[in-house]
């Protein structure tokens, strides 16, 4: 069971240009889209988060669902969803303006215990920014962690919500200590501050670093650096391209019985490129479409 820990929200994406364009609602949230593509890959996957019983809410845990997604372990609140309105530009990557008081997923809390048969647990994104819920699912991510259980994270920085840069990089930086396989892309990168190599010393075992249509590089504690190109595609939007890269990682280490520290330190070349390649292809069909559509197993077999 891979579990995914952190929001899921709604976003607005704009259907045409100008200030008033008419914004759909679609389901959101990079935790929230991790676990949904993990689902459509075929992996056993669990959502950890806590979700509105407003219409959106119901509506994002219904989306979990479709996707084969357990969500025994999801807890709700009577407090709004959050709400994401996205500004898409000429190259199809978005911005987004968040309206986050008072919402359900903040108010999240620690559980007893992980679902059963836990084998890794991925986190990131506005969860680990808002508190009170950002300490909760701190606390997750160390307790897993210090049991053993494989962690990955995604910082995927969103700027509008960290009101002390300072802390939340120095944050960041307390975190890995804790983290199996860190992912972020160039641009976070460059924001954190610091090298792969620096965070490397600090605690995983291997970064991942997305460069848009580019491609992928890992970088591991061993001195090894492979890269993949990007996928040519005629792209949409980029909302949920980095999520699904993290979902088509970890089932594709989950398909290789790499879901430990000690695993991913014995992949070779040829694991690394597969594995990458295999989530540029996801990420490129993901951008294909509106809004976060991952894809399914069955539109990878044989790519």
């Amino acid at each position: 069971m891979i579990v995914v820990a952190g929001e899921a929200l709604i976003d607005l994406v704009p259907q045409g240009a100008g200030a008033l364009a008419p914004l759909r609602p679609t389901p959101g949230g990079g935790p929230y889209n991790t676990a949904v593509a993990l689902g459509r890959l075929g992996s056993r996957t669990a959502f950890l988060s806590r979700l509105s019983h407003d219409a959106f809410g119901e509506s994002l845990l219904d989306g979990l669902r479709r996707a084969g997604v357990d969500v025994s372990a999801v807890q709700r609140g009577t407090e709004p969803t959050t709400l994401a309105v996205a500004a898409i530009d000429a190259q199809g990557s978005a911005a987004y303006t968040f309206y986050v008081d008072g919402t359900a997923d903040r108010l999240f809390t620690a559980p007893a215990r992980l679902p059963g048969h836990t084998r890794a647990v991925s986190f990131g994104t506005c969860s680990l920014v808002l508190e009170p819920g950002a300490s909760a699912y701190e606390e997750v991510l160390r307790d897993a962690h210090a049991r053993g259980v494989f962690t990955a994270l995604d910082p995927n920085i969103r700027t509008g919500l960290i009101p002390d840069p300072d802390a939340y990089r120095a944050r960041f930086w307390s975190w890995l200590p804790s983290v199996s396989l860190l992912k972020l892309s160039a641009e976070d990168a460059s924001w954190l501050g610091g090298t792969p190599r620096a965070w490397l010393d600090r605690g995983p075992s291997a970064v991942v670093v997305t460069h848009g249509g580019d491609g992928l590089t890992v970088l591991t504690r061993d001195g090894s650096e492979h890269s993949v190109p990007g996928v040519k595609v005629d792209v949409v939007d980029t909302i949920g391209a980095g999520d699904t890269v993290n979902a088509a990682l970890l089932h594709g280490l989950a398909a290789r019985d790499a879901l430990s520290p000690a695993a991913l330190a014995g992949l070779g070349p040829d694991d690394w490129t597969g594995l990458l390649g295999f989530a540029a292809r996801a990420a490129a069909i993901t951008c294909s479409r509106a809004g976060a559509e991952p894809p399914y197993g069955s539109e990878l077999a044989g790519a």
